[in-house]
């Protein structure tokens, strides 16, 4: 396989092909498709938090990797903790966080340095472009390390500092977080928090908070007592931006979203996708069970929101309440296979048929789009939803998997699979660091719209999984 630096020492220019699976147009050589590496970052990344214990940094380390991977950014989180946890099975009490124990201080460096490494071997080696390094850090001497080891490896270094000085939002960090932690698995509750907070008390006072004097030269965003107030500096790039952007829009104020697709269509009754048909009988039954089901949460101050098609409109309407229409919640287009059943779509273009199958999320309909297009059309929704509290969002199977599986963590290749049926309503309450799912089944029967992930590969082919290399290279004019 030829790539593009292959192709750089020819001058010349190339012919263009259309990639089968993605629709995009890519230079070529001798029947091949260069390789083609998505990047957003021009070179990999090292996030690295700073702050004393129970100020949120998993918290924040968690909810970055979860959104980064799902905007298409391959990131990981490398708690050191956890490395500590690895080293040292049994975890005793605070003097190990003591800052004139030797040994305890000699183990917290090796477990960074290993945590180093692993990040190392990810950013460098296995592809990946962001790095989170999810550990206290609270000395200068402790970050110089790590901007030094992120120069001799070519990384970029942002940090994000938790500041937090509220006794009650420590507090309740605490008892939703940390004593759910291995190291307390086996003390009652006041014995751990006890314990927590004199481990606390071992970093303060060697604490050096980031410095817009001292550390003006570090790129860096200081959030400021859950985020009442931010501090802002250098910021380098493109995902420095967004990471800043986001983190700028998350809270933890308690909240649930609910998640539904709108009632049962005619195009749905007809096994047809796409479109933008009214709701049948059935979906009219359920939009007034919906407005049931919502009347009966005793929602304060819930907001409503839908796509701007006809099917999520006249679901919206039976609720009695006011809504907002966005675009980005459309469902998505499938381009020249709009309104078509599945079985005509396989019969009248075997090989997209076949693509699709291959890989259902990268895979764009002719004229249409890709899951992976439907992610970045969502970024903005899913922003919003974040700074929200109460939503309902009324949307459309494809967008609805889209934006569960950013709360719930779901990769690439689980994302077009997760199951969003007609007529029921998932209950989304964000909790530590992840998010409870609740299903509600409203009662009112539908089509099944699913379908399973199949075993399925290109006409003619005879392996079942094609790999990357195949798909890219893929000639259906060839014989």
């Amino acid at each position: 396989m030829l790539d593009n630096e292959e192709f750089m020492l020819d001058t010349s220019p190339r012919e263009l092909t259309q990639n089968p699976l993605k629709k995009i147009w890519m230079p070529c050589k001798n029947g091949h498709i260069a390789q083609r590496r998505v990047c957003m970052t021009n070179c990999p990344t090292l996030i690295v938090t700073v702050g004393l214990p129970a100020r949120g940094k998993t918290y924040i380390s968690k909810k970055l990797t979860r959104y980064l991977n799902w905007i298409g950014v391959p990131t990981k989180e490398f708690n050191v903790g956890q490395y500590r946890r690895e080293c040292l099975k049994i975890y005793k009490s605070f003097e190990f966080f003591r800052p004139d124990n030797e040994e305890g201080l000699k183990i917290r460096r090796q477990c960074a340095l290993a945590a180093l490494n692993d990040v190392r071997q990810y950013l460098s080696v296995e592809g990946g472009q962001v790095a989170v390094f999810d550990a206290t850090n609270t000395t200068r001497e402790r970050r110089g390390t790590i901007v030094k080891f992120a120069e001799q490896n070519g990384f970029k270094v942002f940090f994000v500092e938790s500041v937090c000085e509220d006794p009650d939002v420590i507090a309740q960090n605490i008892v939703q977080v940390k004593l759910g932690s291995p190291d307390y698995i086996h003390c009652n509750t006041e014995e751990a928090i006890e314990d927590f907070m004199k481990r606390i008390k071992c970093y303060e006072s060697s604490y050096q908070p980031l410095d817009e004097v001292l550390d003006r030269d570090l790129s860096y965003i200081k959030i400021i007592d859950v985020g009442c107030r931010y501090l802002v500096n250098r910021v380098l790039d493109h995902v420095q931006s967004r990471i800043v952007y986001y983190l700028m829009n998350i809270h933890i104020t308690p909240r649930s979203i609910y998640l539904c697709r709108h009632g049962e269509s005619d195009l749905n009754i007809k096994g047809r996708i796409g479109g933008d048909s009214g709701l049948s009988p059935r979906g009219r039954e359920y939009a007034k069970s919906l407005r049931k089901f919502i009347q009966d949460q005793n929602i304060n101050d819930l907001k409503v929101w839908t796509s701007q098609m006809k099917r999520t409109i006249q679901t919206a309407e039976s609720l009695g309440v006011p809504y907002e229409q966005w675009k980005s919640l459309n469902e998505i287009n499938a381009g020249v296979c709009e309104e078509m059943m599945y079985e005509e779509i396989q019969e009248n273009y075997p090989l997209e048929f076949a693509l699709r199958d291959q890989d259902k999320y990268r895979y764009r309909y002719p004229k249409g789009e890709s899951y992976e297009d439907l992610v970045q059309r969502l970024e903005p929704v899913m922003m919003e939803l974040e700074r929200q509290e109460n939503v309902l969002v009324v949307c459309h199977q494809a967008v609805m998997r889209c934006l569960l599986a950013y709360f719930l963590d779901k990769t690439a290749e689980e994302l077009p699979y997760l199951k969003c049926p007609l007529h029921t309503v998932l209950k989304l309450t964000p909790v530590a660091y992840g998010c409870k799912v609740e299903s509600v089944c409203l009662g009112v029967d539908s089509v099944n719209t699913h379908r399973d992930r199949p075993e399925v590969g290109i006409p003619g082919c005879t392996q079942k999984c094609l790999s990357a290399d195949d798909v890219d290279n893929f000639n259906p004019l060839q014989g």
